[in-house]
């Protein structure tokens, strides 16, 4: 039965308890109790026994698919339901379950479980696609235990080398290459991906915006530009009472002047829709009666423009190398934790979902994405998009209080669903 002989698209119906009910599961795994909000968290980091767990407990989920199921070279999971022709190129569904170490349920995930009920719908109804179609999850997503996100799907993209991957260390020493050997998920597939006919993921938004402007669905026009990476300064320690603050080399001191000094740039208005966040600092020895000799923080740039981003990443870097100036004797190093340029996505692949809305009766809106998903790696060689669920709570993400509604992921799975059936057609 080919795509075009089946049920119009109203009849086809995701089931949004066994969605809801697979979020929550996945959710248990990694589970933890937060003080800060006294909701439980998800604790879930890449390649962590946690997260084997994950997989195994989503690798059961596709076998219940009867999906032949792959692990690539870098760990990422794919499923794939044949199409009548098998020789075409696949719509690839994908998102990751991996997550920060402050997490809430929906994160990545959804967008993952979302397509294996976007196939169980499709099963509902006898719907056997002209293409294959696979859900992937994408090893390493958030990049907060190797330092470097969207790494597998980056990876199979190609902007990235698999030696470069595996030789990648988390705080204790630890290489992705042997901790993806230790949880045995260091898989055979060739890591490179065929480009596939279509890329689409379906993630919460992680903003305010869906809901400031009432609606439950957003696509996504692309992903603005992020650069990331750490600065360490190097001081001398001394005592806080004796030691007189001109003869003072103090890292702290120099670590706030680079966080006051990114704030004035954002609010300059001369980079554009610049946004500058330091999430890190860590100072020692971290004693209240000692000038701290070491600090070490930082800093996450993201610009939709990638001119506004290259000057102010020119400008900002200037303004380090000029603090020596003020405090003889201090040493800075940086490193480039990661950085990625601007990515449009498919305005064909956008115009597939925006009509998938209106036909599910979905009010939606064009809206360019504040964080990176793995589609901006995929669209590098294959037509991407995304569908953004509006969240709770100002759309507050990478922490317990992460929270969309029932009816809102169901939404935008609906939406997802009806996309994929056209692209796979």
């Amino acid at each position: 039965m080919d795509a075009e002989t089946t049920a119009p698209t109203a009849e086809l119906s995701i089931d949004g308890d066994r969605l809801w009910a697979d979020l929550m599961e996945l959710a248990t795994i990694g589970a933890y109790d937060d003080e800060a909000t006294g909701l439980r968290g998800v604790d879930r980091q890449s390649l962590t026994d946690a997260d084997r767990a994950g997989r195994q407990l989503l690798i059961s989920w596709m076998a219940e698919l009867a999906l032949e199921v792959t692990i690539d070279e870098m760990g990422s999971i794919f499923g794939r339901r044949e199409g009548s022709d098998p020789g075409l190129a696949p719509v690839l569904i994908g998102s990751h379950i991996d997550t920060v170490a402050t997490a809430g349920a929906f994160d990545g995930c959804l967008g993952v479980l979302g397509g294996l009920a976007v196939l169980r719908a499709f099963d509902a109804i006898g719907l056997r696609t002209r293409r294959p179609i696979v859900v992937a999850a994408w090893t390493e997503e958030e990049g907060v235990r190797f330092g470097t996100d969207m790494l597998g799907s980056a990876v199979a993209a190609g902007r990235l080398s698999l030696d470069h991957a595996y030789g990648l260390t988390d705080a204790e020493g630890r290489s992705l290459g042997d901790e993806l050997a230790r949880i045995g998920f260091k898989g055979e597939r060739p890591v490179r991906l065929d480009p596939p006919h279509a890329y689409v993921e379906c993630h919460i938004e992680q903003g305010p915006v869906l809901a400031q402007e009432d609606r439950p669905i957003g696509i996504v026009t692309g992903v603005q530009s992020i650069s990331w990476q750490k600065v360490t300064l190097h001081g001398r320690a001394a005592h806080a009472g004796t030691t007189p603050t001109e003869l003072r080399v103090d890292a702290g001191l120099a670590a706030t002047q680079i966080v006051v000094e990114a704030r004035r740039m954002v609010g300059s208005g001369a980079y554009g829709r610049l946004r500058a966040t330091v999430g890190r600092i860590e100072t020692s020895p971290g004693l209240p009666s000692v000038v701290p000799d070491r600090a070490e923080i930082t800093v996450d740039l993201r610009n939709p423009d990638d001119e506004d981003m290259a000057r102010a990443e020119a400008d900002l870097a200037a303004f380090i190398e000029t603090l020596p100036e003020t405090q003889p004797g201090l040493r800075i190093e940086t490193a480039r934790m990661a950085r990625t340029k601007a990515v449009p996505f498919s305005e064909a692949v956008q115009d597939t979902l925006e009509t998938a809305a209106k036909e599910r009766g979905h009010d939606s809106m064009r809206i360019m994405s504040g964080a990176g998903h793995d589609a901006q790696e995929i669209a590098a060689i294959a037509p991407a998009a995304m569908v953004f669920v509006r969240g709770q709570h100002q759309g507050i993400s990478h922490n317990p209080r992460e929270y969309s509604t029932p009816e809102d992921c169901r939404a935008g799975i609906e939406v997802l669903a009806s996309a994929v059936r056209e692209l796979s057609a």
